[in-house]
């Protein structure tokens, strides 16, 4: 985070102050978006914006830790002390960081990392798949509350041959226990008599939603893997290794978290919930 020794203002000769701020390209340089030179010309050609509004004034100072920057209206992380991990979680292992049970847990990943990493959301330990670790308490708390409804995509391998009428189920709705669910897109991916593969896309935040709902239209999981986690994809990711986002991928993550907290969402601390409380699969 930006200390205070890192602004420019100061008291100058003859008792006068310089404006407040760092200037903008010095902080696009420090966030490792460009050179000083090549943000004075993104600023110049009106791809940077901050707080929402397009600057190209090369004088214009920010405070970066309250300003919110975005260039090509993706979101930047100014502050360099956030880290961000992608996790392929094996199967087996619990999502908590100090298990109560003994079971295997992650933190044999955060403690990898220097800074006090933590999940956003959770997978079931039966579940693998995409998993966020990080530092960023305010990102982490958007991006897990079902309030918010990040899209989530998993592949299920399910028992027995699925039909395109069971998977015209799950698009327009079953009814659960807790109530009814749609899945927002699903599609079968391949079939035989013995097992299928089914995606899965839905943003709801109900525990177990995806297992409960294969289950409920007669086709028990057999295997479940979250792949993609808004803008995130596991790619080739070997289960149990991990690496940071790349800036593209964080950018994306950033303006997802941002325009969630858009006024028209509203608040969703005052609904409750945790930074934990996504979806398990």
């Amino acid at each position: 985070m930006t200390s205070s020794t890192d602004f420019d203002s100061a008291d100058g000769a003859g008792g006068g102050t310089l404006p407040e701020g760092v200037r903008l390209q010095k902080v696009l340089a420090a966030a490792g978006v460009a050179s000083r030179r090549v943000s004075e010309e993104l600023i110049t050609a009106g791809r940077v914006r901050v707080n929402g509004e397009i600057v190209r004034e090369l004088g214009r100072r920010i405070d970066p830790e309250t300003d919110k920057v975005a260039v090509d209206n993706t979101a930047v992380q100014l502050d360099t002390t956030k880290r961000y991990v992608m996790l392929n979680k094996p199967v087996g292992i619990v999502s908590s960081l100090a298990d109560q049970h003994g079971r295997p847990d992650l933190s044999r990943y955060t403690s990898l990392y220097e800074e006090r990493l933590f999940n956003v959301g959770r997978l079931d330990a039966e579940t693998s798949g995409l998993l966020i670790l990080t530092n960023d308490g305010e990102l982490a708390h958007v991006l897990a509350h079902p309030s918010f409804g990040v899209m989530k995509t998993y592949i299920a391998q399910v028992e027995d041959r699925v039909s395109p009428q069971t998977i015209s189920k799950l698009t327009k709705g079953i009814e659960l226990d807790d109530g009814p669910i749609v899945a927002d897109k699903a599609r079968l991916l391949d079939s035989s008599d013995r097992s299928s593969l089914v995606e899965v896309t839905l943003h709801s935040g109900r525990n177990r939603i995806v297992r409960r709902m294969l289950e409920e239209v007669g086709h028990p999981v057999i295997e479940l893997v979250r792949r993609q986690f808004g803008p995130l994809h596991l790619g080739s990711l070997k289960a149990g290794d991990v690496r940071d986002l790349t800036r593209d991928e964080l950018g994306a993550l950033l303006t997802l978290s941002r325009a969630a907290k858009a006024p028209d969402t509203g608040d969703a601390r005052s609904a409750g919930g945790n930074s934990t409380g996504d979806a398990r699969g």
